[in-house]
């Protein structure tokens, strides 16, 4: 497995000892795969694939890795140019579960993984991606428009492109593969397989490290409401099972949980046959009501500015 200490001494860089300003006991790297089609928006876009690596912020070891492959319920059947730009078989997303099930899965491993490390220094984990895609776009969007609910952890994370350009430099347009080749590594695997991506960008993310790179914090959501439930009892998991934020029992089958109602009033508006654009009331503002618009669509969405009320017709033209 990568570790700093092994890659210091291949290369004969800096010591892991350059890492102890680091914030983060871990780091969970994640790398969503979708629905798509070529040249062609899908609505709603889902995930097919949850991959999750989980690095260790003060070695850079590569400590475990979940995957789950997801059943699309919208677009159950997947197209030609998904499974060949992935490698997803129609057998895989057939087998797989629902999201809500993959989310409490995935919170079930991320506990067993992170088990009997009480002698670490209380920094907690960060979810890193690269780009904000995965979660403020693909992974928020789909939540809310099932009424899914998600681990608070996923409500902020690190945009690994962020501290890649502090370092290296690079222009806004540098995927990942050209950002894993700038670093001096060598790709592994296949390029949009969620689990490989995932396990580059943790290679990336331990050699920005070595590099003394400060990793923090780069993009947030507000977090939803909290259920009448949730606030009698501040430590339940999304899952439905107490214990530490972010955490279920280790079995699955305490995977069943209970949508969330959303306190805010949410509109769905229409710009044409193949482009949509969610809205949900923010706030009151000198008597006009605010809305806050983003795109739902197979670029990965944008964010606009809070809108007024009155403006809405200029999207639909």
């Amino acid at each position: 497995m990568s570790s700093l200490a092994s890659i210091s001494a291949a290369r004969g860089g800096a010591s892991p000892s350059g890492n102890q300003g680091q914030a983060f006991d871990y780091f969970l790297v994640v790398d969503f795969e979708a629905t798509c089609e070529k040249d062609k928006r899908i609505y709603p876009q889902e995930i097919i694939e949850f991959p999750s690596v989980l690095v260790d912020g003060a070695t850079g070891r590569i400590e475990s890795a979940f995957r789950r492959y997801v059943r699309p319920k919208h677009h159950p059947v997947l197209t030609k140019f998904c499974r060949d730009l992935t490698g997803i078989r129609q057998e895989d997303v057939d087998g797989g579960v629902d999201l809500g099930d993959a989310l409490c899965l995935h919170d079930a491993w991320l506990k067993a993984a992170t088990e009997g490390t009480g002698a670490k220094k209380g920094g907690g984990l960060a979810v890193v991606t690269w780009g904000d895609w995965d979660c403020r776009t693909m992974l928020d969007s789909e939540c809310r428009f099932k009424g899914i609910p998600k681990p608070a952890y996923f409500n902020r994370w690190i945009n690994l492109r962020v501290p890649f350009e502090a370092t290296l430099g690079g222009g806004g347009r540098t995927n990942l593969q050209e950002a894993v080749r700038a670093a001096g590594l060598e790709w592994e695997g296949r390029l949009h397989c969620g689990l490989d991506d995932a396990r580059n960008t943790a290679r990336l993310l331990v050699e920005l490290m070595r590099r003394g790179a400060k990793i923090g914090i780069t993009g947030s959501l507000a977090p939803p409401p909290l259920t009448q439930e949730q606030q009698q009892n501040p430590r339940l998991s999304p899952c439905g099972i107490t214990g530490s934020p972010g955490a279920v029992a280790a079995n699955p089958a305490a995977a069943s949980h209970k949508p969330v109602r959303w306190r805010r009033d949410e509109i769905l508006l229409l710009r044409s046959s193949e482009q949509r654009r969610h809205c949900s009331c923010a706030r009151a503002d000198a008597g006009h009501v605010l809305l806050g618009v983003r795109q739902l669509d197979a670029d990965h969405g944008s964010r606009l500015p809070l809108l007024c009320l009155g403006q809405l017709n200029q999207l639909r033209h």
